[in-house]
């Protein structure tokens, strides 16, 4: 069999939950690989693990790549582990704002992760606010701490008023609207919020490309139990509960199961041309890289058919 480690920015959170579920549920071991998550913050470290040969695979988000291959040299996304922006703006439930109105942040300090904030910075800009100036976004107090996850510990800070909202996952939206500490202004995925947003980054497994030339093999199973772990959840939601007991902390792990539900409309591995172009212009707008790579440079399009069966693009906007 075998060995492979998955690198991972954050584990107890739904965003790469897919990757997670492929190790837990032994989907990775039916294809011969036995693979352990390790927990690698910020994203850059996570990518340069498999930049450097330490991991095999990363579950990170897509834009994040960047910052160790520019330009998307020497890397591949080998699967989406679910489709378009999945995180989340939260406000303190004090605080005024209609859902789906960016005017809602002007003044607050808001939390988010590295690389993650850029995804809102630019939804701010878009909508003609300066997010240096109209908004402070800010580190979340602890989040760096060995083993914190992001969004659990930003519904946290919220809770104690050291914040006035966060951008992050749906782990983290839960806890708040748990705890009745905040609630969601953005979900671009379910409509609220800029429509165009939808495409500026997504959740991947992806690999160097050193990897795909070295061991095809060892990719392609990967990729197949990234698909078989989103199939499994698909059909049966209830497993979700199983992987969030075997990783996460009890509270969390109750939680993950409904997070995991809502999400199945997206769960689905395909890369689509549309979205590497939206991930492009992205990255331009962020001033994460200058070129115009193609789709075939950026998806690893030599494992399509591995992605399942691709019935239109109806799952791939907002509901």
């Amino acid at each position: 069999m075998k060995k492979a480690v998955v690198a991972f920015p954050d584990i107890v959170t739904n965003s790469y939950f897919a990757a997670l579920a492929a190790i837990e549920l032994g989907c990775f071991a039916e294809q011969g690989i036995d693979a352990r998550a390790e927990l690698i913050f910020p994203s850059q470290n996570a990518y340069d693990a498999v930049r450097t040969g330490h991991a095999q695979f990363v579950a990170a988000p897509a834009h994040s790549a960047l910052q160790s291959f520019p330009n998307y040299q020497g890397v591949k996304l080998a699967a989406a582990l679910s489709q378009g922006m999945y995180w989340k703006l939260v406000l303190a439930t004090a605080r005024p704002g209609t859902p789906g109105d960016l005017n809602a942040v002007r003044g607050l300090r808001i939390g988010a992760a590295p690389m993650v904030e850029l995804g809102l910075k630019i939804m701010l800009r878009e909508a003609g606010i300066d997010p240096e100036t109209d908004v402070a976004i800010v580190p979340v107090p602890g989040a760096d701490a060995p083993g914190a996850s992001f969004g659990v510990t930003a519904a946290v800070a919220l809770e104690q008023g050291l914040i006035d909202g966060f951008w992050a996952n749906a782990m983290g939206a839960a806890a708040a609207i748990r705890s009745g500490a905040g609630r969601v202004i953005l979900d671009i995925r379910r409509g609220l919020g800029p429509e165009g947003a939808f495409h500026y980054t997504f959740p991947v497994l992806a690999v160097a490309d050193h990897l795909i030339e070295s061991d095809p093999d060892l990719v392609a199973g990967g990729i197949r139990a990234i698909v078989s772990a989103q199939t499994k959840l698909r059909a049966d939601p209830s497993l979700a509960a199983k992987v969030g007991l075997a990783a996460f902390p009890a509270e969390d792990a109750a939680a993950i199961e409904a997070v995991v539900a809502e999400d199945l409309p997206w769960t689905r591995a395909a890369i689509t041309p549309a979205a590497i172009s939206g991930l492009c212009a992205f990255a331009r707008a962020a001033g994460l890289m200058t070129g115009s790579p193609t789709y075939e440079n950026v998806a690893a399009t030599r494992f399509t058919a591995l992605w399942g069966p691709q019935d239109g693009e109806a799952w791939l906007s907002p509901e």
